[in-house]
């Protein structure tokens, strides 16, 4: 790293979390919350679907997979292109193609065309996650960078609110159509967005542009009312042209990328393969749809408690700890949730679920770009949750064809066993980073 991108790193992590993260945090939050919404109202939305268009269970599952197709491939364009065109173009440009393929979403004439607006719609939905998380995490100081992720991921539980809340009002007065145009509103937002969210210090001075990183840098010391620092001179691009995906299996960062693949694949794909079905599921097990709604709906709000769990475990225990208590939390909660009833022990077993499995994806967000260098950053945590969306594409599709030829118990029992073998390779893999900076972390890589 240059001298200049150096001083830009020491003053970014000198500043103590002031009102402009706070206003980062919720501006990238609101993206992230709209992302949820959309995600997790199709587990209420399935059914009606499914009627209107005379769908199996197989067919069913396609439209949950078609999202997490799109979802693979913005997440697996999206990091490189960030990385050569900055955070904020790339956050603002998938928040509109979400925008629009919610509106298709809201407007197809058929179940196929159904398809296609849930692969653009995914698209954009996998393509913001990732660029969201590398812009916080390279605006964040040090100390606190682990807990301000944790706590942009915790939006994702107010989306998941959110979708409950239409589920329960807007579907059944107006129907599904209307509960998929209500994702279009972030096209609104995306206006506002291109004014107020700033981009990477740590991004421009990677490309040369130290005039531009240093007025966002002293934004950052005003906010915090510290002193401001002169600027330093400005330099050259330390790097130009494209990344190449190869670099992530760079001998200094193979163990590194292989074990955040088995993380994010292994999340993905038990989250997906339960959450979007847990309503369908409850209405086997003899519950009405609109109990099997609130009952899911309700569980949900321990998604809160969740994050804000992990997001002070996460700078105290630090990142691997956290993540290897919660895996084991989640997958204790899932296999005993797959052979409960309708009752109390079900619901408590299903509010563990979500208060875990939730904690798992926070500090996943967290952990994931801070593993590799600017250069290469937020294409590592895309390719890493393109691989992820692999599994939510698998997911969604093995649970309505897998519960008639094992029951529900055998399922669950399945995906408790994978979020076993996702501990353990996190708990042989892992390294830790609290405390550390960011070109701390991948000063050793850079150096192999």
């Amino acid at each position: 790293m240059s001298p200049v991108a150096e001083s830009f790193v020491a003053r970014l992590d000198a500043v103590s979390p002031n009102r402009f993260h706070w206003r980062l945090l919720v501006l990238a939050g609101v993206g992230w919350m709209f992302d949820a919404m959309d995600v997790l109202m199709l587990g209420f939305l399935i059914p009606p679907i499914v009627r209107e268009f005379s769908l199996d269970a197989s067919r069913a599952g396609l439209i949950a997979s078609a999202t997490a197709l799109g979802m693979f491939v913005g997440a697996a364009v999206s990091g490189r292109l960030a990385d050569r065109y900055g955070r904020r173009v790339m956050f603002t440009t998938t928040l509109v193609i979400f925008s629009g393929g919610a509106a298709l979403s809201a407007l197809a004439p058929s179940f196929e065309a159904l398809l296609v607006a849930r692969i653009v719609a995914g698209i954009g939905l996998g393509g913001e996650l990732p660029v969201a998380a590398t812009l916080v995490s390279e605006l964040s100081p040090r100390a606190q960078r682990g807990r301000m992720i944790v706590l942009l991921e915790s939006f994702w539980a107010y989306g998941t609110i959110l979708a409950g809340v239409v589920a329960i009002t807007v579907l059944p007065n107006f129907g599904w159509r209307w509960a998929f145009a209500i994702g279009a509103l972030p096209a609104l937002y995306v206006a506002y967005l291109r004014r107020a969210l700033p981009e990477s210090p740590r991004y421009l001075a990677e490309k040369g542009r130290a005039p531009e990183a240093d007025a966002i840098v002293r934004r950052v010391e005003r906010a915090g009312g510290g002193a401001l620092l002169t600027l330093a001179p400005a330099i050259a691009p330390t790097r130009s042209g494209r990344t190449r995906i190869a670099e992530l299996w760079r001998p200094a960062y193979a163990r590194r990328t292989a074990m955040l693949w088995i993380l994010w694949f292994g999340v993905v794909l038990t989250y997906y393969g339960i959450f979007l079905w847990i309503p369908t599921l409850l209405v086997g097990r003899g519950l009405t749809q609109v109990r099997s709604n609130e009952f899911f709906f309700l569980s949900t709000l321990a998604q809160v408690p969740g994050y804000f769990s992990a997001a002070w475990l996460v700078e105290r225990w630090g990142r691997k700890p956290t993540l290897v208590a919660y895996l084991a939390g989640t997958a204790l909660s899932a296999v005993m949730f797959g052979n409960a009833g309708t009752g109390t022990d079900a619901f408590v077993w299903a509010a563990l679920l979500s208060f875990f499995d939730l904690g798992v994806w926070g500090v996943v967000y967290a952990y994931t770009p801070e593993l590799y260098p600017t250069a290469v950053r937020a294409t590592g945590a895309g390719v890493a949750a393109a691989v992820g969306r692999i599994g939510g594409i698998i997911g969604p599709y093995l649970t309505p064809v897998l519960v008639p030829a094992i029951g529900q118990g055998g399922v669950f029992g399945l995906f408790t066993g994978l979020l076993v073998l996702v501990a353990i390779a996190v708990f042989a893999l892992a390294e830790e980073t609290k405390g550390r900076s960011l070109e701390e972390i991948s000063a050793p890589a850079a150096a192999a």
